[in-house]
């Protein structure tokens, strides 16, 4: 259980401080907004046990409504209620990307909720997507205001691996199936311009995977990518050597990366970068591709097609490179790219099947705490399924169960076993799909705590 009896003996012994709302015989619900503008949401139970959950939501695209939120789902809202949680969160100032706003607005938030109801026992980050990138940043960079923090399908390779990794499927299906398009793939003068070459892209796309030669092409494409081959509920699940299965389950995530990420919310963040802060300069594909846990896929899809895969990796080999504006890329690394230096515990939780941020983000996150010297800090676990942020109320929460155990004895207990009973004691309708994994290297890592990120 979340609350353990040393912890409940300390607080019913400190009677000076139990916080405000424990005196009050009613639930608290507020709504409203931050002097940037941003919106807020608290629900505090009348028996609120002193521990303050600040959930950092996921991407909102710019244009669309600002929205707070403070769990990841109304079951899970209801379950920590019950149990006494204080539960805040925020929208951001802006949507899109919006790591300068979200960070400062999530603590104006937390400060509110001090003003408002008193000094939390526990204050614990969480957050999901973005939002997890968002709850890293703010336990790496505002440590002395949390005491642990939960990841969850975390956008946590930072920004600048995250461009460049997007970059890479989209640069190689214009080489591949439009060398001579003059499609733009960085650099947009305006969102119109974005949108118009997402257009053209994913109709060469289209008409590519009408054959088996595009087919293939758009497999070597997501394989840089790292695009699991199930990566959304209502595919079919493929078996360990359907490569036809596979490749259109990754088609269907392809499109989606051109529609959305790899071009009109790039846009976005070049804006705020004041340029393009990825680049594919020195990247060698061949090495790259052998690297992927998708490599196999990769060559039977190409010997089925009676293509060569030497000449297509000789194509991207040739083909003229991308280079960063090195502005921008400062404006990313100040203000997008962890340290990896942690001072307080963090669980990061990942699908084994997520698209949208593949797995390997997890590598990258492990690389720079393990360099940044809070290894110990970090715990990772894996939920085998597919899609990005599938968890159940089960799992998310017995990965907070986890955490606050880890806060209350001093160890970790991650296995795969223990966060399946954690999970199902809280929700014993669902299964639990924990399960022992380590996901590949991410293409391209960059973080702060390794000098030689430092240059293109």
């Amino acid at each position: 259980m979340r609350i353990r009896l040393a912890l409940l003996t300390t607080c019913l012994s400190v009677a000076t401080a139990l916080p405000a709302q424990a005196a009050d015989a009613t639930d608290a619900h507020l709504e409203g907004e931050l002097p940037s503008g941003a919106a807020y949401v608290m629900d505090v139970p009348a028996s609120w046990n002193g521990t303050v959950l600040l959930y950092s939501h996921g991407y909102a695209p710019a244009g669309s409504p600002k929205q707070a939120q403070n769990t990841p789902s109304t079951a899970a809202r209801d379950k920590l209620l019950a149990e006494g949680y204080a539960l805040i969160g925020s929208s951001y100032a802006t949507n899109g990307w919006a790591i300068t706003e979200a960070v400062p607005d999530q603590l104006a938030t937390l400060d509110l909720f001090t003003e408002k109801f008193g000094s939390a026992r526990r204050t614990l980050a969480w957050g999901t997507s973005y939002g997890g990138f968002v709850t890293t940043m703010l336990a790496e960079r505002h440590a002395d205001r949390f005491d642990g923090s939960l990841s969850m399908c975390g956008l946590v390779q930072g920004g600048v691996a995250n461009w460049n990794s997007t970059l890479d499927p989209v640069f190689a299906l214009r080489t591949l199936l439009a060398p001579d398009s003059g499609i733009r793939l960085a650099g947009f003068a305006d969102q119109a311009e974005a949108v118009a070459a997402a257009k053209s892209l994913t109709t060469k796309v289209d008409a590519a995977q009408q054959t088996p030669v595009g087919r293939a092409r758009i497999g070597l494409a997501a394989a840089l990518h790292n695009i699991p081959g199930y990566n959304d509920a209502s595919q079919t699940k493929p078996g360990p050597t359907d490569w036809g299965t596979q490749q259109s389950n990754q088609f269907a995530a392809v499109r989606g990366l051109i529609q959305r990420p790899a071009f009109s919310w790039r846009q976005e963040a070049e804006s705020r970068a004041g340029g393009n802060p990825s680049w594919n300069t020195g990247v060698d594909y061949g090495a790259m591709l052998a690297r992927s846990p998708l490599y196999k896929e990769v060559t039977e899809l190409y010997k089925e097609a009676g293509l060569s895969l030497r000449t297509d990796l000789s194509a991207l080999g040739r083909a003229p490179r991308i280079s960063a504006d090195p502005s921008a890329v400062g404006w990313m690394r100040k203000t997008s790219v962890p340290s990896g230096r942690l001072t307080d515990p963090q669980l990061n939780i990942h699908t084994t099947g997520d698209a949208l941020i593949p797995v390997q983000a997890e590598s990258a996150y492990r690389r720079a705490a393990t360099a940044g010297g809070s290894a110990g800090l970090l715990r990772q676990a894996y939920v085998d399924g597919p899609g990005h942020c599938t968890f159940t109320a089960g799992e998310t929460l017995g990965a907070l169960d986890a955490l606050e155990d880890r806060l209350d004895t001093g160890h970790w207990d991650v296995s795969a076993g223990a966060l399946n009973s954690r999970a199902q004691q809280e929700d014993p309708t669902a299964g639990a799909r924990y399960v022992p994994y380590r996901p590949a290297d991410y293409p391209r890592p960059y973080d702060l705590a390794h000098p030689g990120d430092a240059r293109p």
